[in-house]
């Protein structure tokens, strides 16, 4: 749809200016005159505003799910749909969210729905989101659906939260303890290796060693800089082809202590939205589809994929589900009691509970496991490169007595 630029005013005199999506020239009018907006120009755009594209980034999770606790809160004290987005547009402090809100507005003023104009903004609204709005819309309860949704990326949101908070502390250790050693390396050793060539004698094997990386430190450093900055962005990149994220993220699945952690955060996810999704009246093809695309792993994503083309085919889900190999035995059974029970949505919200809980406990343990490691880590490496540069003085000084 095309996109208008315009300038007005209104009654009060007070002078505004905004970029429209609309239809047609007259059909931008028509709304900016329903807002009681006296139009001085307008000039058309082409396509859509040329900031959204251009974003790398969405808007953050957490203000969207402000945003919809906020408008659920609005719609079920009875305020009328375009003026609850009218007023969260106001107060938004977010520009860019503000200018979607208030695009949003202006495509249900014209007589679009709610999904269809959120589904113009996907920075902004996933398909998660949208297909629980036209749900929510179809079936008159989107005041309901819109606080099933803000409890969702509640969640959603505390659950990122804390794997962040996982990484956070081993990657900065690792990154401190790298740039310790790389200065000593760098600047520290050369002093003692130059003190040491004036004594004459025979150094010990490690402090050779040490000596010699320290050469091949200062003489290579502007080649391991490159080498690993090339190194990231080409991992980057083969991680964003389709081949790439299946070898990355299935070789994650398989780490030791990285991997479980990383299966419990896909089986909660996985849980929770399809529970959302289902309690919300999403069809269940329609709702493994967005499941397997909001995973966050392709692994999880190919089985639920899998999953739905077994459903597709009449079969349940939990058989299929099992036969995956990623799921744990424990959530393809209360997914079968689930089915069999008629409660399938109530099923997957008690496991993705479990799962949740079982996260904070993994996270708790794993940033109690990785201090006391990252200490001794830390000790080794900064303990060996001491040990190596006494050793010479250590042998001198049995040669004098």
């Amino acid at each position: 749809m095309p996109s208008f630029t315009w300038k007005g005013k209104t009654k009060t005199g007070q002078k505004q200016e905004g970029v429209l999506v609309a239809d047609s020239r007259s059909a931008a009018t028509a709304t900016l005159r329903r807002q009681q907006i006296q139009v001085t120009s307008m000039r058309k755009k082409g396509g859509q505003i040329p900031l959204l594209p251009k974003l790398p980034m969405g808007i953050e999770k957490k203000r969207i799910a402000i945003f919809t606790r906020q408008f659920s809160v609005m719609l079920d004290a009875g305020l009328p749909l375009v003026q609850c987005l009218e007023i969260l547009g106001d107060q938004e402090e977010s520009k860019l969210f503000r200018e979607i809100i208030g695009q949003v507005r202006n495509d249900v003023e014209s007589g679009a729905s709610l999904a269809e104009a959120m589904k113009k903004h996907p920075k902004a609204f996933d398909n998660l989101y949208v297909s629980m709005i036209a749900a929510g819309e179809a079936g008159g309860i989107l005041d309901l659906i819109l606080q099933r949704l803000s409890t969702y990326i509640e969640k959603s949101v505390r659950l990122r939260q804390q794997v962040r908070s996982a990484m956070m502390y081993p990657v900065a250790v690792i990154t401190i303890a790298v740039g310790v050693v790389y200065i000593i390396l760098w600047k520290v050793i050369p002093i003692f290796a130059q003190m040491f060539s004036g004594l004459g004698a025979e150094l010990p094997y490690l402090t050779r060693v040490i000596v010699m990386l320290s050469n091949w430190v200062g003489r290579y450093s502007p080649i391991i800089f490159i080498g690993l900055i090339a190194t990231s962005i080409a991992l980057s990149r083969f991680h964003k082809t389709y081949r790439g994220r299946r070898v990355i993220d299935g070789f994650l699945l398989k780490t030791p202590i990285l991997g479980g952690l990383l299966l419990k955060i896909a089986v909660a996810r996985f849980c929770r939205t399809l529970s959302t999704l289902t309690s919300s009246g999403v069809p269940i093809l329609d709702g493994l589809e967005i499941t397997a695309r909001t995973s966050g792993n392709a692994i999880v994503e190919d089985s639920v994929m899998a999953v739905r083309k077994s459903v597709e085919e009449g079969r349940s889900i939990s058989e299929p589900l099992s036969e995956t190999k990623v799921f744990p035995p424990m959530v393809c059974q209360m997914v079968n009691v689930g089915e069999q029970t008629g409660a399938l949505d109530q099923m997957l919200a008690k496991i993705a509970d479990f799962y949740e809980d079982e996260v904070d406990t993994a996270v708790d343990g794993l940033m109690k496991l990785l201090e006391p490691v990252m200490i001794v880590f830390l000790g080794a490496i900064i303990g060996t490169i001491v040990t190596a540069m006494y050793l010479p003085m250590y042998s001198i000084i049995q040669q004098i007595n």
